[in-house]
């Protein structure tokens, strides 16, 4: 199994999965889709509906409950855990379980979802689209979204590179990612997080444009530290991430110096794009004679 804890949206509702690129299957998270399907924001309030839900499928003799599988995904409070999982034609069958006005659209979400994995594994620029797609629904700005996606491309050349040296992906990935932050920020990734007030979030979507900057040039200087060193296993990986951050690490303090500004910020995404969102509105509501008059280019004579 890999590409475990994936969030795939339902109506603006944040839904775990995990894909299987051997089976090249989804599997989603039972009590988020039930959570769902029942209209409830209120995780405990799922969790007990698929429990009796999944009593009364034992006794009607339903296979369907021993077939489910249990994988670790990340909780609410950002802890591991196992969790009750489905593939695309149990989760149909849970579906039909359930009343729910939200049973039809759901089905025609799981086929676009399927339907937009094997698309992106065929094309891969596709995903990059999509990502696109979500960063404006959401408001971020041009050059915002445009660093975000690289940083995903070098985050994706720096996983790749610590494949190629033997380190395991999870809980190792997990550790230099934060020697890496640590290095550059002073923070771990669990410490920048409760400063931005984060939970399951993700740590780089509610970065600001210099954080992220920072971020990758901390990440692609590891990795290229990485391929000139060639480092064994997770140990001198490790010690790699933390002089890779560290490059960051002086590239901040000099951009500090020189605006007498902190570059890491408590704001979150919400209060980045609020600040982009009134600056739009102000510039809107402005009168047309409270607007500056347009300066007239100076005519050349022929």
């Amino acid at each position: 199994m890999s590409e475990q804890d994936k969030i795939q949206l339902f109506e603006n509702q944040p839904i775990r999965a995990a894909w299987d690129s051997e089976q090249e299957e989804w599997y989603f998270s039972i009590v988020d889709v039930v959570r769902v399907l029942v209209d409830s924001p209120d995780y405990n309030t799922g969790r007990k509906y698929w429990n009796k839900l999944k009593q009364r499928l034992k006794e009607e003799g339903s296979q369907l409950v021993t077939n489910c599988h249990q994988l670790k995904m990340t909780a609410a409070d950002g802890k591991k855990r196992l969790t009750d999982v489905a593939d695309t034609q149990q989760l149909l069958r849970i579906v039909q379980s359930i009343p729910s006005p939200k049973a039809e659209p759901f089905k025609l979400w799981l086929a676009q979802v399927g339907r937009e994995r094997i698309e992106e594994t065929i094309d891969p620029e596709q995903a990059i689209d999509r990502a696109l797609e979500t960063y404006q629904r959401k408001g971020y700005s041009p050059d915002w979204i445009h660093q975000r996606i690289l940083a995903i491309r070098v985050r994706n050349e720096l996983t790749a590179e610590w494949q190629a040296r033997g380190v395991e992906q999870g809980r190792e990935y997990a550790i230099l990612t934060d020697e890496i932050t640590r290095a550059w920020s002073g923070m771990t990734t669990k410490q920048y997080k409760q400063l931005k007030g984060l939970k399951k979030q993700n740590l780089r979507d509610n970065m600001s444009t210099t954080e992220i900057i920072l971020n990758m040039l901390a990440e692609t200087s590891t990795k290229d530290i990485s391929k000139k060193e060639r480092p064994e296993g997770f140990e001198e990986s490790r010690q790699v991430a933390k002089r890779g951050g560290r490059v960051a690490h002086i590239a901040r303090q000099a951009l500090e110096a020189e605006t007498g500004e902190p570059v890491i910020t408590s704001k979150n995404a919400a209060q980045l794009n609020a600040v982009v969102t009134q600056m739009i509105e102000a510039v809107a509501s402005t009168k047309p004679e409270e607007l500056p008059p347009p300066t007239e280019e100076k005519k050349t004579e022929e």
